[in-house]
């Protein structure tokens, strides 16, 4: 408690303060005391636009006979849906897509999917 109160007497004269909604204001230039503040222009967030932002599960997939199975970890701070699609390689094969898995922030998911015979390809899709 003394430490905050020591620090706040220390600030300096002419500290820039944070009014109302965040704007910061100075005081006037060769003003006297009794002139009101001027609001200075709000700073720009520093994050980076939403689409700029890394994105997306490093996912692992492998198949076996007729079973495919991906593993999908987020590194990230965002929500990843993904999904495994499957290609069967029979042209009477149906192919398969899974519904969405929400893999949070720093989780791992499993994706499991199947054709009746030969698998010809697998990948797996990312929607924020």
């Amino acid at each position: 408690m003394l430490a905050a109160l020591a620090l706040l007497v220390a600030l300096p004269y002419d500290a820039v303060s944070h009014g109302a909604g965040g704007a910061v204001t100075h005081r006037a230039e060769g003003g006297r005391g009794g002139e009101a503040a001027q609001p200075a222009q709000p700073a720009q967030p520093a994050q980076p636009a939403p689409d700029d932002r890394p994105f997306g599960a490093e996912c692992r997939s492998s198949v076996q006979g007729s079973t495919a199975v991906a593993y999908c970890h987020n590194p990230y701070p965002e929500t990843d849906r993904v999904r495994l699609h499957i290609e069967c390689d029979r042209w009477w094969d149906v192919d398969s897509d899974s519904h969405p898995v929400a893999a949070g922030p720093a989780a791992t998911v499993r994706l499991t999917g199947r054709c009746w015979k030969e698998i010809r390809s697998v990948w797996v899709s990312h929607q924020r």
